[in-house]
């Protein structure tokens, strides 16, 4: 596709501004910034060398930083530096490697990565004086900690290796369902699964339905299982995925019951794109269409949906658990909705194979431990 140009004042920052940032000082770690923490629209951030292992997660509040709540309420201390296991159901901080120094225009807000989510790794963004989880304020100057909590399987982590990511922003852009609709009618954002250009449905966003017919056959998801090994995250392609998912195969009246205690993989029909000069967060939890969380990971990046051969779309991998009570899903229900918002200038490196992204031509995947 043609590159889309824009020099609007605010909007999310492009990977050029990270490394500009970091040259400037207002990101920084003992540790030199890997190329590969720059994402087209983010940064990752990597886990430092310390994890304390706490009875709950906890809020700074404005008169307190991390450290000062870590003093009372600190049970032992991890060295990540060796790699540790996180167990789970139990709650961590990790103290991140990197450090902010934010100019006064600039804020942001963190995610877990895709694969994180995939895992069903619950995390968290930390600052000192925080009043909100995930939000970075504006100007902000000090250090970050992740809040890390493994949902359904124990994890080996090590210093260094990436949990989450933090996207910045210039000011509030303004992106509103009328321009949403204009760019879907100008680039085409969705397509079916058969690669035919789809009316998007929009409101308060972008939003996308369920898909329990099954991309590829008749496997509509996967039901994670209970008490299985230990997940080794440097482990990439390693793991049998029959010893850790039960596969869920399609059902004459294309419907799934959620139990409120199972984490589920599934999917979209729908396949979506991200314009170049665009990003895009999936809102993870929203009551108007049930009570279920259907994504941890809700960054999808410039150019997601697109590649080197202009495939028409790509579908959302969902990481779906149910709240309180079993809840029923139906081939084509509305489950959630895509966010977008403009960049200030085109990135200069895209989402795609290009990047070393896992999930450019995704259907049902799961997460890049496991083999298949």
């Amino acid at each position: 596709m043609a590159a889309i140009k824009s020099h609007a004042p605010h909007g999310i920052l492009p990977s050029q501004d990270y490394r500009a940032l970091a040259k400037a000082g207002a990101i920084a770690a003992r540790a030199k910034l890997r190329d590969d923490q720059i994402q087209p629209a983010s940064i990752d951030l990597r886990l430092g060398a310390r994890a304390w292992r706490v009875p709950a997660g906890f809020m700074p509040g404005p008169n307190a930083t991390v450290a000062d709540k870590l003093k009372l309420l600190a049970m032992h201390t991890l060295d990540l530096a060796k790699g540790a296991v996180l167990e789970r159901g139990c709650v961590y901080i990790v103290e991140l490697a990197e450090r902010l120094k934010l100019p006064k225009d600039i804020a942001g807000t963190a995610n877990p990565k895709s694969t994180t989510g995939r895992l069903d790794i619950f995390t968290r963004l930390l600052c000192d004086r925080a009043r909100e989880f995930e939000k970075v304020p504006a100007g902000y100057k000090g250090p970050l900690y992740l809040e890390v909590s493994p949902r359904t399987f124990s994890i080996l982590v090590r210093a260094g290796q990436t949990l989450n990511q933090l996207r910045l922003r210039r000011g509030e852009p303004a992106f509103d369902d009328d321009a949403l609709a204009a760019l879907d009618k100008e680039l085409h954002l969705v397509f079916s699964p058969e690669e035919k250009r789809e009316r998007a449905d929009i409101g308060r966003g972008l939003w996308i339905s369920i898909d329990l017919e099954g991309p590829d056959g008749d496997l509509i998801g996967y039901r994670a299982r209970r008490n299985t090994p230990l997940v080794d995250l440097s482990k990439i392609g390693h793991y049998d995925p029959a010893e850790f998912w039960e596969p869920i195969r399609r059902t004459k009246p294309r419907a799934l019951i959620l139990n409120p205690d199972d984490f589920y993989i599934l999917v979209s029909r729908e396949k979506i794109r991200v314009p170049h000069g665009y990003a895009a967060e999936m809102v993870p939890y929203d009551t108007s269409v049930g009570e279920f969380r259907v994504h941890y990971a809700g960054f999808f990046d410039p150019g997601f949906g697109y590649g080197d051969s202009e495939i028409q779309g790509t579908r959302a991998v969902l990481e779906v658990r149910s709240h309180d009570v079993p809840f029923l899903l139906e081939h084509g229900q509305i489950v959630g909705r895509f966010v977008y918002e403009k960049l200030t200038s085109v990135p200069d490196r895209i989402y795609g194979r290009g990047i070393g992204s896992n999930y450019q031509r995704q259907t049902l995947k799961l997460a890049k431990q496991f083999k298949g």
